[in-house]
């Protein structure tokens, strides 16, 4: 999950990424490298660790933050030099699972913070019978469309694929210079587009059992069907380089009708000072139903050999992370859903919004992160999305891709 992307290669609240050890002072140092998901997380982890090291003056906290750019070369570059941070905050965890560099995240986290996950979550980490991380967040995607557009160009919220191109096609024809469907195929999120339109047509990255099957008949169809939309001008002109942040910096300037996008979007159009007089519809589907996809990242620990008074002072970390007010706030100041029975409950509770959303959740698909070769198959159906774009043959791709990854 992303939000907004910084600059520079990281935000840094902590100089030194060593694993956990004693200080000078007696102390246990806690190295924590956390994802940047939108504009106001280096400043809400700048406080968490404050509060933290107040609250815990036999623990050195270190925090530092590092935009979506750049995380996985950070953490790959630190691993690779022998200095993997005590808790990592990220979307993958299977290659460092398959590596054999992480502890089963029940060795630390207590079991009062553990029970409070849903289990759903738990499971999309779990390998051979071991749950290998926490999730610390979740989003699920739905269609956003402005209303003022629809309503002028006479088009009904569209449920179908058919729908979809002919409310493209009126609102093309009602005014020329607006984008009737947004697109994102970049390396930031295309695995997200491949999602929305194979899972929306019957197809997917797996099968019922688990096998990988990227070159189906209805993966190969709903390429075709999102590229086509893109060559018949229905889209933004540039797939593999507008962001989704981008995509939604246009809705919110009036200039795409429609799109599909995060439960954070509302909260990401208002920061941006704009109003848009918007709707919420299920994702248009091929099938007669549709797929909503979840999003969900993580909190793991890496192996560094710890004594049991280290990997008591990482218990203590996640312990004050999931307390229900604290982890409540964040969640809701980052727009996202959260990962926690009791955050659920106490958000929905809140805000009738937010209990829609998290409903919506039961009925999504998510990625396969579970498996070895995710980060190939993410990285690969992107690949496939941008070729295409420039005119490759979608069959041709994506049955490389499966030989590639299946064999």
């Amino acid at each position: 999950m992303k939000q907004v992307l910084a600059t520079g290669a990281a935000l840094s609240m902590a100089l030194s990424m060593t694993p956990v050890t004693a200080s000078a002072a007696d102390k246990v140092d806690i190295n924590v490298i956390a994802a940047q998901y939108g504009q106001q997380t280096a400043d809400w982890w700048a406080n968490f660790v404050t509060e933290f090291n107040e609250a815990n003056p036999d623990i050195n906290l270190n925090v530092e933050v590092v935009s979506w750019n750049d995380i996985y070369t950070v953490v790959n570059t630190r691993i690779a030099n022998g200095e993997a941070p005590d808790v990592l905050n990220i979307d993958v965890f299977a290659d460092y699972q398959a590596d054999d560099l992480l502890l089963p995240i029940q060795d630390v986290v207590s079991e009062e913070t553990y029970s409070k996950m849903y289990d759903a979550f738990l499971a999309q980490s779990e390998v051979d019978g071991t749950v290998w991380a926490i999730p610390d967040l979740a989003s699920a995607r739905a269609m956003y469309y402005n209303k003022d557009i629809l309503d002028a160009a006479g088009v009904e919220v569209p449920t179908t694929w058919d729908e979809l191109k002919d409310a493209c096609e009126k609102i093309k024809a009602y005014d020329d210079s607006l984008y009737p469907w947004g697109i994102d195929m970049t390396t930031d999120e295309g695995q997200a587009a491949f999602a929305y339109y194979t899972w929306n047509n019957g197809g997917g990255f797996v099968d019922d059992d688990g096998n990988w099957t990227l070159n189906s008949e209805q993966n190969v169809e709903a390429i075709q069907y999102a590229i086509d939309l893109v060559n018949s001008g229905y889209t933004n002109t540039d797939p593999a380089n507008d962001t989704r942040y981008d995509l939604q910096d246009m809705f919110g300037a009036g200039k795409v009708a429609m799109l599909i996008a995060p439960n954070s979007l509302p909260t990401y159009i208002a920061t941006g000072g704009n109003e848009v007089n918007y709707g919420v519809a299920s994702i248009p589907s091929n099938t007669g139903e549709s797929v909503s996809a979840g999003v969900m990242d993580r909190f793991m620990c890496f192996d560094n050999d710890y004594s049991d008074e280290e990997k008591a002072a990482i218990t203590t970390f996640f312990d004050y992370f999931y307390d229900d007010a604290r982890y409540t706030e964040w969640v809701d100041m980052e727009g996202f859903l959260p990962a926690t029975k009791t955050g659920g409950e106490a958000l929905a509770a809140a805000n009738e919004d937010m209990a829609s959303w998290i409903d919506i959740l039961d009925s999504c698909k998510f990625y396969p992160t579970a498996k070895a070769e995710w980060a190939d198959v993410k990285q690969g159906v992107i690949n496939v999305e941008q070729n295409a774009l420039l005119g490759g043959d979608v069959q041709e791709l994506l049955d490389d891709l499966q030989s590639e990854i299946a064999g």
